[in-house]
């Protein structure tokens, strides 16, 4: 092969090339939307750190927070779990909560689009406290077998979940 021919093939990839890179930009499709926060936990922030940390550190946080927990009894609201859900999580128009896993659920807004799995949710609500004080219009929502947590009088006091 002569050495033209080897410069005609390379313009022609270059070209291929520079042509489908549009294309493959396209395919990319459409960023999450995530939930607004019904809350401001702090006046600075809005969350508890800046938006750009905790979207970089927030399961660490998360981690952390589950260990002082489990191993060493210290709990606290900053990083709660609880506390994200009840300030994350809110009814839409007609009352209705959005589930794990829906795309409008403010944690899976980004993890479906990831394509990240959690297990958070297998113990955890999903729904902020404030979603079973009347159950009497959101009784579907409430988990099996957890009719006595229905009420804030049959929870622990402090960050319990």
């Amino acid at each position: 092969m002569s050495v033209g021919q080897h410069e005609k093939k390379l313009k022609l990839l270059v070209a291929g090339l520079i042509l489908t890179l549009p294309l493959s930009l396209l395919a990319g499709g459409n960023l999450p939307v995530v939930p607004k926060a019904k809350a401001k936990a702090t006046a600075e922030y809005g969350c508890v750190n800046p938006v750009a940390d905790m979207r970089k550190n927030h399961m660490e946080y998360l981690l952390h927070q589950r260990y002082q927990t489990m191993h060493k009894g210290i709990r606290t609201k900053k990083y709660s779990l609880a506390e994200c859900i009840e300030c994350h999580v809110s009814a839409d128009k007609n009352g209705k909560y959005a589930e794990y896993g829906d795309d409008d659920f403010f944690c899976s807004s980004c993890h479906n689009y990831a394509a990240v799995s959690i297990d958070c949710f297998q113990c955890h609500n999903d729904k902020p406290q404030s979603a079973y004080s009347s159950l009497s219009s959101n009784r579907q929502s409430l988990p099996e077998g957890h009719e006595k947590f229905a009420s804030n009088d049959a929870l622990p006091s402090g960050d319990a979940e």
